[in-house]
């Protein structure tokens, strides 16, 4: 299970649509395959180098203070862990959408990075999409992600630096 430290007024929200197995089990977000977490090493979002990242227990802990350390903050959409998103069946992120809501409009993050269209689809409603910056949602600053696992990882670093800049870290 993955408990999520969201703290008032966070520089950068990320949201996923649902853990992998393998990162429910950790109880760290996107620590499956860990390469989000080297995307937001290189973007220099986070100081930790790739060594560090890959020890599972290093980056437990690393999770535990970072809404502290770094002033970002992480969640899912729906909690409900699966291979991928194909299993997901519609309507599993009404709850999670609500949650959300209720989140950035209380807590205020000054950015909130989707990571991927099927997450920022599923929040906003409608297949209607494009990456990048979407304008403001309760004065936070809303941009889609591309997914980190497919394609060139320089595409994704731009992009997290793009949001590093917008949240003015």
């Amino acid at each position: 299970m993955i408990n999520y430290y969201i703290s008032k007024n966070a520089a950068i929200l990320f949201v996923g649509i649902n853990p992998h197995f393998g990162s429910y089990n950790r109880g760290v977000p996107f620590s499956n395959n860990k390469m989000f977490w080297y995307l937001l090493s290189e973007a220099k979002i986070i100081k930790e180098p790739r060594v560090f990242l890959k020890d599972d227990k290093k980056l437990k802990r690393l999770y535990r203070i970072i809404s502290k350390k770094y002033k970002i903050n992480f969640i899912n959409i729906i909690d409900k862990p699966t291979k991928n998103v194909s299993q997901l069946k519609k309507g599993e992120e009404t709850q999670g959408v609500k949650r959300l809501i209720k989140i950035i409009e209380q807590k205020k993050p000054k950015v909130v990075c989707f990571i991927g269209k099927v997450t920022f689809n599923k929040f906003k409603g409608d297949n209607k999409f494009r990456f990048g910056l979407q304008g403001k949602y309760s004065n936070s600053i809303i941009y889609v992600m591309r997914f980190p696992i497919r394609g060139y990882a320089k595409i994704r670093v731009k992009e997290l630096k793009t949001v590093k800049r917008l949240a003015r870290l």
